[in-house]
């Protein structure tokens, strides 16, 4: 228990992902690679879409919110995780580590209500093709934009208020490579009730609330598609969908395994694993999923690359002669 004489923790001291020293550089290069694959391929989707007139629709206007969501998502924990790799003391100052937690929260809200929105989006494009244009509206698809981000805020604000009140007065060392909630709450000499009840509750309630979105919509989707006549209609209709629902599958998959759990040594051993894959992996596949999957993305990568030979041929002629 908390004693008056104790001190307030300043900083904490991550572990990282493994303790052996010869393999701190190779996973430097390993996640310096991921995430400038991150950053690349999320910021040439959002420059592709941005510079193509097809591609302005309510389908892409989401899809562009979700890279910036992911690099964001990504860089919240990529720089320090980075620097710790090559550092002898890997620490973190408490504020920090309460900064940290927020945007990391509020990130993963805001993706949990964006790919909610995207999976409305495919509903009103195939279930209500004649009310499409109405109904997903440029004041409309920036609402369902701004709700994520507004409601991301407003939970990951209550989240670092709860941790905030909790004293830190003993090791100060987190078992994880950033401040996550669960191996936190491990270090605190304060009783964690009110916070465990919140993090868990709000935890199931967003999880199981946007995914309530999500299948919904699809149970829609794949009743239209079943009715359809026409062979062709149907694939079509199963492509748009196809990249979304891959997208879906990887990050709630990995999300239930990292958080519908209680917050012990085992569970944060575990969760360590899966972070990898949610906070780096799934950002960096997000792109690719969305370009290779979709005709018109790939459509407009070709015509940009062929622009670019264009001019590249043309300036070496000139340069010729």
């Amino acid at each position: 228990m908390f004693s008056p004489n104790a001190t307030q923790a300043t900083e904490f001291i991550l572990l990282g992902l493994g303790s052996q020293p010869e393999l701190q550089p190779l996973l430097f290069v390993i996640f310096l690679l991921i995430y400038l694959v991150t950053l690349t391929g999320n910021l040439g989707m959002i420059f592709l879409i941005r510079i193509t007139p097809r591609l302005q629709t309510p389908m892409y206007f989401f899809l562009t919110h979700l890279a910036c969501v992911d690099i964001f998502y990504s860089t919240n924990v990529s720089p320090q995780m980075l620097v710790n790799f090559l550092s002898v003391r890997k620490t973190i100052s408490y504020t920090g580590c309460l900064a940290q937690c927020f945007i990391f929260v509020t990130l993963l809200l805001t993706e949990y209500y964006m790919l909610g929105a995207m999976a409305y989006d495919r509903y009103m494009a195939i279930c209500k093709p004649l009310h499409y244009n109405s109904r997903m509206s440029k004041p409309v698809c920036i609402c369902l934009v701004t709700f994520p981000y507004l409601w991301g805020s407003m939970v990951g604000t209550m989240q670092v208020i709860l941790t905030s009140r909790l004293s830190f007065c003993g090791p100060n060392t987190i078992n994880h490579f950033y401040c996550a909630d669960p191996p936190l709450l491990m270090l605190t000499c304060s009783d964690t009730y009110i916070k465990q009840t919140a993090l868990f509750v709000s935890a199931g309630i967003n999880l199981t609330g946007s995914l309530l979105i999500i299948l919904i919509s699809y149970v829609f989707i794949f009743v239209t598609i079943l009715r359809m006549r026409s062979t062709e209609g149907q694939r079509k209709a199963f492509s748009t969908c196809g990249s979304h629902l891959t997208a879906v599958t990887m990050f709630y998959g990995s999300l239930f395994c990292m958080y519908l759990r209680p917050a012990n040594e085992q569970s944060v051993e575990q969760g360590k694993i899966v972070a990898v894959f949610c906070i780096f992996v799934s950002p960096m596949l997000n792109p690719f999923i969305y370009s290779l999957r979709n005709k018109d993305v790939k459509q407009a990568l070709t015509r940009v690359f062929r622009k670019n030979i264009g001019k590249m041929e043309k300036s070496s002629v000139s340069a010729v002669s």
